[in-house]
């Protein structure tokens, strides 16, 4: 099987994969979620002309001209509006949120009021009409259109939401995603290892991408190099409802990379199988029923690179969300040989010099080594049969952080 450009892998990857359907949730349970539908105004905002400041309700006819004299005929704290009208000489005490009372048409702050006492007070500043007055529907009236579907949840749009009178909101269903690790060697972290074994870390990276786009990580263990075993954990996946079953591992030609001969049993139609890109040349996607299967490779680095390439999109699209990558224009810290027919990506130190940003790639790319990728902040795309570069030329960088 020929090797399949990244393009195109990503093409059919993300294929038909829509946003989930919606799921009403409480505005308490909605932070970062995804609106399935829009927010309209079930009232309006301020729903009366409201004061804006603490000071006084008066006619700007009787404060147009200072000092003057005028009588305070009531109280207005918000929640509990004066019940009357304010006339000629007269003031209110209103406080901030408080309904204008009838007959005022501007507020006076209390800094500009002296107390005469006996229920009197001087205005000592005049006071245009209708200042520190938030008319009526101000920020928004009854049917307006608020939010759109698609929006993301951020602190704002919540209390947008609340302040319209919405309890729940409706959001796109978070894509679930099972993670299966292979391997006879493989133990999760905190075991006693053999002198055969090592500790299983990539379930926790590929979790973490999965959760950085909104998604839900179901962590399905390690299963041995037994079919038996692997197509248990698959029926336990589709059993939980997975929208996408990730394996780690198992996906390549060897005697123990079981994982396409388990998934194509329980009825997987392949999408394609090895891709032209360092790390994560043995990728594997195909589609089991509704259910997205993505085989990714066992070794470290490429899974988690896979993961940033394939998995991040995908998820973010089931969920409704921006799937673009952050790539951005840079120029090589050192050269760089020529390339063959895979596209590369190659673990970079990625910083700003003199307003453009300059990277550096790391002198070894062994895709076991962990602690380079977590040092990195970028990788160097490097394009099939790119030529050999001289430092300082220009290069793309898909920015981790």
């Amino acid at each position: 099987m020929a090797l399949v450009p990244i393009a195109d892998a990503l093409e059919r990857l993300l294929e038909g994969a829509g946003p989930l359907a919606g799921e009403s949730v409480p505005l308490f349970e909605a932070a970062d979620r995804v609106l399935a539908a829009p927010v309209v105004a079930l009232r309006t905002q301020p729903p009366f002309n409201a004061s804006a400041m603490d000071g006084y309700a008066v006619r700007a006819i009787d404060v147009a001209s200072v000092p003057s004299r005028l009588s305070v005929i009531g109280k207005a704290p918000a929640g509990r509006g004066f019940d009357g009208r304010v006339g000629k000489a007269q003031a209110v005490r209103i406080f901030t949120g408080a309904p204008v009372p009838e007959g005022a048409d501007t507020i006076v702050i209390q800094e500009n009021v002296r107390d005469l006492g006996g229920g009197d007070i001087e205005v000592i500043e005049p006071t245009a009409e209708g200042r520190n007055i938030r008319r009526l529907g101000l920020d928004f009236s009854k049917g307006d259109v608020l939010l759109e579907k698609g929006r993301v949840l951020d602190p704002a749009a919540l209390s947008l939401a609340a302040s319209a009178n919405h309890p729940r909101v409706s959001v796109v269903k978070r894509p679930l995603v099972a993670i299966i690790a292979t391997g006879d060697e493989l133990l999760p972290p905190g075991s006693e290892l053999g002198p055969d074994q090592i500790i299983s870390s990539n379930a926790y990276g590929v979790a973490a991408t999965a959760q950085s786009v909104g998604a839900r990580a179901l962590d399905l263990g390690i299963a041995a190099d037994r079919k038996d075993a692997i197509a248990a954990l698959v029926k336990k996946a589709v059993t939980a409802g997975a929208d996408v079953i990730v394996t780690l591992g198992g996906a390549s030609v060897g005697d123990h990379d079981l994982i396409h001969d388990v998934l194509t049993g329980e009825g997987m139609k392949l999408g394609f199988w090895k891709i032209a890109m360092r790390p994560g040349k043995p990728l594997m996607f195909g589609r089991l029923g509704d259910i997205r299967c993505i085989g990714l490779p066992g070794n470290p680095v490429a899974s988690l690179v896979c993961s940033q390439l394939f998995l991040k999109p995908l998820l973010a699209q089931l969920g409704g969300r921006d799937h673009r990558q952050d790539i951005r224009p840079a120029r090589l810290g050192v050269a760089m040989p020529a390339n063959d027919l895979r596209q590369d990506y190659v673990r970079a130190v990625v910083r700003e010099d003199d307003g453009a940003l300059v990277a550096t790639p790391f002198g070894i790319q062994d895709s076991s080594m962990l602690k380079m990728l977590a040092d990195a902040n970028g990788l160097i795309v490097r394009a099939p049969f790119a030529a050999a570069a001289a430092a300082g030329e220009a290069c793309s960088v898909l920015m981790l952080r």
